[in-house]
């Protein structure tokens, strides 16, 4: 009996371990958490630069260009902040787009030397927190040149994580210590090698007329609308042009953390992945400074392309969810799970 006694409690431990342990590995539950460790290491004056309302109209106030900004930057941390901070965007962010993102702040390094402007600051990324990580619903954002990463918590159980911004310049470092460095490597190497394979209806489907744009066309939008659905349809992707455009597909969304990831590609399939459409603009070659363009266009999301400016060494990305972005959809099921039509909050 003992024996019998001491087995089941042996395993409700394990259980009870295991339940935890997926507690925590839930990214809603790692962002509440790492984002009161951030604030606790703040004083007022730091907490009062960092967050925002939920409902303060900053949180719609994005950009990837270099500007004045809302927040705390990393220039202004302690190094306990800074190491708080980091903690934070682990929880949003692969460990490959920590890294990404990291390699695309030394990059203001290599425009200081190129452009001889002190304002190219690999320290102004800046941390802004919306609402109370302690409660249900609330948001975050990593924002600085070429970065923008926003996530919304819903409910205390969902992550949207739109809209996202990537960009590099120059997109390959052509001089210097940091020669040959790349921040955005299989968003571009995955598509041209699709390019390359299709056949030639599949090509002629997918090529557009004109010249590439010179930036994404959604630019940075509060809310981005379907563009025109031009290019090639999934459904008639050969089946090795199928697997090629998923690994593409699968590598823009696996620089989010691989809970979020996850859950991003999941909504995507429950949409229908037939009537995604993949189309190119601009040059058709991979020769230095060939200018183009692609995205990638379903029913609920957009993933925009272009390497354009600067001689065609100058890359730009974006993910926009039409009804998701800034956690609207979510929200928005929030809302109406809430609430009766009487306005009274359901138990």
């Amino acid at each position: 009996m003992v024996r019998r006694l001491a087995l089941v409690i042996v395993v409700v431990t394990v259980l009870g371990v295991g339940a935890q342990l997926a507690e925590q590995a839930r990214p809603e539950v790692a962002m509440a958490a790492a984002a009161q460790r951030l604030l606790s290491t703040l004083d007022d004056a730091g907490r009062k630069r960092i967050q925002f309302g939920f409902d303060s109209d900053e949180r719609f106030n994005w950009h990837f260009v270099p500007r004045e900004r809302k927040g705390l930057p990393l220039k202004d941390m302690t190094e306990a902040q800074r190491g708080a901070a980091m903690d934070l965007l682990r929880t949003g962010l692969s460990t490959a787009g920590v890294e990404k993102g990291e390699t695309i702040r030394r990059l203001e390094l290599v425009l200081r030397a190129m452009e001889n402007r002190m304002s190219r600051d690999p320290e102004m990324y800046f941390f802004t927190i919306f609402g109370d990580p302690a409660s249900a619903t609330w948001a975050w954002r990593y924002e600085g040149h070429h970065l923008a990463q926003n996530w919304t918590i819903a409910r205390g159980r969902a992550v949207a994580s739109s809209p996202s911004f990537w960009g590099a310049n120059p997109a390959e470092v052509e001089t210097g210590e940091m020669k040959g460095v790349r921040a955005l490597v299989g968003e571009a190497d995955l598509a041209w090698a699709l390019l390359d394979k299709l056949t030639a209806a599949e090509r002629a489907a997918v090529l557009q007329p004109g010249a590439a744009p010179n930036d994404i066309l959604t630019a940075a939008s509060r809310k981005a609308a379907p563009l025109d659905p031009v290019g090639l349809l999934v459904k008639d992707m050969s089946p090795n042009t199928r697997t090629m455009f998923m690994r593409l597909l699968e590598y823009h969304a696996s620089s989010q953390h691989s809970a979020v990831a996850a859950e991003r590609m999941s909504r995507i399939r429950s949409a229908g992945l037939d009537t995604i459409r993949f189309a190119w603009i601009g040059a058709t070659a991979r020769v230095p400074r060939a200018a183009h363009y692609y995205r990638i266009q379903g029913p609920t999301f957009l993933i925009e392309y272009d390497n354009t400016q600067n001689g065609a060494n100058h890359q730009h990305i974006v993910w926009r969810d039409f009804n998701g972005d800034f956690g609207a959809d979510l929200l928005a099921q929030h809302y109406a799970l809430s609430h009766s039509p009487l306005g009274l909050r359901r138990p």
